[in-house]
């Protein structure tokens, strides 16, 4: 028996498209500032990764000790490295789990600066999953933006990118669980959940689609 060949799988990635995203977080006035209140998501939008590095990465999970094994060491991303890449601190407080109630339509319009009728006439149902069409929140996105109303533009982007970048799920529509983990502002231990889940999930199914921010993985492995 050869031992030096390695058994590999065919992975893919859930890879939505940031054309939109980005040319939105072109028209932040005061990025610093959008980066305290949410993060540093516009330089995560601008990540150009090289095709291959995350395939071969994932190459080397081991499901046993859930981690990276290389010949001579073992990594694992931690949530204190991906509260770095993302510029967010953990709160001290309760992380997501997905049994929250549905969030009432005054949070929502609280969180993001649009009225309680436009979240009931916009809240549809997608793949059997309740959410928002992105279509309706990009275009009040660009309406406030051309108004100069930027606190509420920038809590739609913020929005926007939690849905379609952080918590990718259904293409063009930013889901409830993401709703959820944006009105709680503590996303960091759903999105290293998220890695871990899908990469373990896939891997256990030997190949398939790793659907979850694959951008921070890549920041992250990148580290090193």
């Amino acid at each position: 028996m050869n031992f030096g060949i390695r058994r590999t799988q065919k992975y893919t990635f859930k890879s939505p498209t940031l054309e939109v995203l980005r040319e939105l977080g072109s028209l932040v006035v005061n990025p610093e500032d959008f980066n305290d209140k949410y993060g540093r998501l516009l330089p995560l939008l601008k990540t150009n990764m090289i095709e291959g590095i995350l395939a071969t990465l994932v190459q080397f999970y081991d499901p046993l000790y859930r981690c990276f094994t290389f010949l001579d060491y073992q990594l694992v991303p931690t949530l204190e490295e991906f509260s770095h890449v993302i510029g967010l601190r953990i709160p001290d407080q309760v992380p997501f789990f997905s049994l929250e109630e549905i969030p009432k339509h005054q949070d929502i319009t609280e969180a993001t600066h649009l009225r309680v009728s436009e979240i009931k006439a916009n809240l549809t149902i997608k793949g059997g999953i309740l959410g928002l069409p992105a279509k309706f929140l990009i275009e009040e996105a660009r309406y406030f933006a051309s108004m100069k109303s930027m606190d509420a533009f920038e809590a739609i982007l913020a929005f926007l990118i939690y849905g379609l970048f952080l918590f990718p799920n259904i293409d063009n529509f930013v889901d409830i669980s993401a709703i959820k983990i944006f009105l709680i502002r503590n996303p960091v231990p759903t999105l290293l959940a998220d890695v871990y889940h899908s990469i373990h999930l896939r891997n256990f199914h030997k190949g398939g689609m790793i659907i979850c921010c694959t951008t921070l993985l890549y920041k992250w492995g990148g580290d090193y």
